[in-house]
């Protein structure tokens, strides 16, 4: 009977620890200022992945300031009426050892896409963009919004 009660009493510990803690993997989820402070994306997670939507932008809209800019430099001529609001940016990243990975980042100044890696680092995330090996790429690092 006693050894029963340590196991129960080990499991509530271990299950509360569980719940009080935010996995490792979700410390990336939140909205994130880009390194040129000239957008906004929200990162979150669905089906145990990672993606980023650009949620606001300095030039997302027309001159009016509501008409949503179109992603015109797209290579894909079929997505060039899409709107620059909520598009999305980061996406298909999975978590392994302290980084996202296996996913890829789509600049929309450019129309071009990009393989990328993502790690946390003193709160900022470096965002490591690269065509083939990482080694010939660029790192951005953007801030977390407060």
């Amino acid at each position: 009977m006693k050894k029963i009660r340590i196991i129960l009493l080990l499991c509530i510990f271990t299950v509360a620890k569980t719940f009080s803690q935010t996995p490792e993997a979700d410390k990336i989820l939140g909205i994130w200022l880009s390194e040129d402070k000239t957008g906004k994306i929200d990162v979150y997670k669905t089906n145990g992945k990672y993606f980023g939507k650009l949620i606001w932008g300095k030039t997302m809209y027309e001159p009016d300031g509501i008409t949503s800019r179109k992603d015109v430099k797209n290579k894909d001529e079929k997505l060039r009426s899409r709107n620059l609001k909520d598009l999305i940016m980061l996406y298909d990243f999975t978590y392994h050892d302290g980084a996202w990975d296996g996913g890829q980042i789509y600049d929309p100044y450019s129309g071009k896409t990009y393989s990328c890696t993502l790690k946390l680092k003193d709160d900022k995330l470096n965002i490591r963009g690269y065509i083939g090996v990482s080694l010939f790429g660029r790192t951005s690092v953007w801030e977390r919004e407060k």
